[in-house]
């Protein structure tokens, strides 16, 4: 019998205690293969595999490439890779990366609707942004399940809340009711033939990220091209609308959706801004010095003339830091409003008020 047996799980910040609270409540003969993206940092030793073995009665680990899939296994993506599906066995990959993460939920997603349609079932958990949620409609498409954990349960509920806002979810629910939910998918009937073509675009995404497709070699590229520049290399993005989704992937393979590319753009723009702070306070320090060496030279014009420009660069560097604290301030209180559901006027009234 064919069976939802195809369970695929992402998750980013506040991950590792939603997928951990998830693993402990699976029965041991649970007849599903689970495979896990968390967004870990490239350069890290990540001990997921290790936790989840300890914490439920399914063993987890970083598989190799080509390792064939079993049944009561948990695959975890490692660090910098790609976790990927192919019928019988999963792909370990280093392809571009998305929505700025390696590894990410999308490619995943993408890759089991691909493989095995209606048999997959995938499931969002706790984090920022909103990667995944391209995935998840992919596997919504193909036939599979969709399931997205309460968003009031969540550490972070912005990725949940993004799937519930671009995808006609079938179960949204807490962690708690996961495992009844995989037990009875798993053991539920699914036809073996799909009940549609592949949609538009799947086959080259999923090819793009195995490093697979090459413009160069005649491979059509999909969407058409925009005004942006990838965050990543620079090339043209091409954007899709994807439902209600917009996003974009360039000519190599980097995908973002339109939070992701904000997120990056503001990110570029942070650290820009941090620069020209540097360069404006070595100017003010390296004009300052040469106004005292001409007035230790007697020529006074010329010492005030630097002494002039070095106080312009002074204020304008006085000013960029002020732009820089009200933009740190932001941040940090969009992220509160995020949590607490308020916006960043009301927040920024409310410390205002406290004063």
């Amino acid at each position: 019998m064919t069976a939802h047996d195809m369970i695929v799980i992402g998750a980013s910040a506040g991950g590792i205690e939603a997928i951990t609270k998830l693993v402990r409540t699976l029965p041991r003969d649970l007849p599903a293969a689970l495979f896990v993206v968390l967004h870990i940092p490239a350069n890290a030793p990540s001990l997921l595999p290790e936790i989840l073995t300890r914490a439920g009665p399914l063993p987890a680990l970083h598989p190799a490439d080509n390792a064939a899939i079993t049944s009561g296994q948990i695959y975890v993506a490692p660090p910098d890779h790609h976790l990927m599906i192919e019928s019988g066995y999963v792909r370990v990959v280093k392809g571009p990366k998305e929505n700025r993460h390696r590894p990410a939920i999308d490619p995943l997603f993408r890759s089991a609707a691909r493989a095995y349609r209606q048999r997959v079932v995938g499931v969002i958990l706790s984090g920022n942004l909103d990667d995944g949620t391209a995935g998840l409609l992919a596997i919504k498409r193909c036939g599979g399940v969709s399931v997205v954990q309460s968003p009031q349960e969540a550490l972070y509920p912005q990725m949940p809340q993004s799937a519930l806002n671009n995808v006609e979810v079938n179960y949204c629910l807490p962690i708690a009711k996961m495992s009844g939910l995989f037990q009875c998918l798993a053991h539920e009937a699914v036809d073996e033939e799909p009940s549609s073509e592949l949609p538009v675009g799947l086959e080259k995404e999923v090819l793009s990220a195995e490093m697979k497709f090459n413009p160069s070699n005649g491979d059509k590229l999909v969407g058409k091209a925009s005004v942006y520049a990838c965050p990543e290399c620079g090339g043209v993005l091409r954007e899709m609308q994807d439902g209600k989704l917009l996003r974009f992937r360039c000519r190599v393979g980097h995908a973002f959706s339109a939070e992701n590319v904000l997120a990056e753009q503001s990110e570029t723009l942070d650290k820009a801004l941090w620069i020209a702070l540097r360069t404006l306070e070595e100017k003010v320090e390296l004009l300052r010095r040469l106004a005292h060496q001409a007035q230790g030279q007697t020529r006074v014009w010329l010492a005030q003339g630097f002494e002039e420009r070095a106080v312009e660069a002074e204020q304008h560097a006085n000013l960029l830091r002020q732009l820089l604290t009200v933009a740190d301030l932001q941040k940090s209180t969009t992220k509160v409003a995020h949590q607490s559901g308020k916006s960043f006027d009301t927040l920024t009234g409310d410390i205002e008020n406290r004063k």
